[in-house]
């Protein structure tokens, strides 16, 4: 874990020298994505998520989030985070975010706790309507709230949609 707070600081501090003037017109998103959840243990499932991105920034880079995962093992997880997207230019966007919520293990891999955490890297392309597609690797665990804290990790693809093309 100690090399992802690393990564996602550096990201930051890159982010924060560099993108400044990108960062400036960015909507609110709907998000929607799919991928493979526990790639790297034994109970993997297909992940599908939807995401709202508020195009809101406090302190003029923390940007606020909510979403709901589901699995084909019908676990479930609901949670609320804070993301901030780093620009390389106008057209490749690195956003680091971390978020909390409730996780139901359904038929699914059980995570040791109700209470979980998300971290997650993500990189994704940006179109000239401000639509997106990106990568992800994220991790959810319980940082040790219940005996058990198996974690895993998911890969993800998502797909951005302004809120404004949602709405017309």
């Amino acid at each position: 874990m100690r090399n992802w707070k690393t990564l996602a600081a550096c990201a930051i501090a890159a982010g924060l020298t560099f993108s400044a003037p990108a960062m400036a017109d960015d909507p609110d998103f709907f998000v929607v994505g799919g991928g493979w959840y526990d790639f790297n243990d034994d109970r993997d499932a297909f992940d599908f998520r939807a995401e709202y991105r508020s195009g809101y920034k406090a302190l003029g880079f923390i940007k606020p989030w909510a979403g709901i995962e589901a699995t084909s093992d019908q676990a479930v997880y609901g949670l609320v985070g804070v993301l901030t997207d780093l620009y390389f230019g106008r057209r490749w966007v690195l956003t680091p975010s971390f978020g909390a919520g409730l996780y139901a293990d359904g038929n699914g891999k059980d995570l040791g706790h109700t209470i979980e955490f998300r971290s997650q890297l993500e990189f994704g392309y940006r179109f000239d309507d401000r639509s997106r597609i990106s990568l992800a690797i994220g991790h959810i665990s319980n940082a040790s709230l219940g005996d058990n804290n198996p974690g895993t990790e998911i890969a993800t693809i998502y797909y951005h949609i302004p809120i404004e093309d949602v709405l017309d």
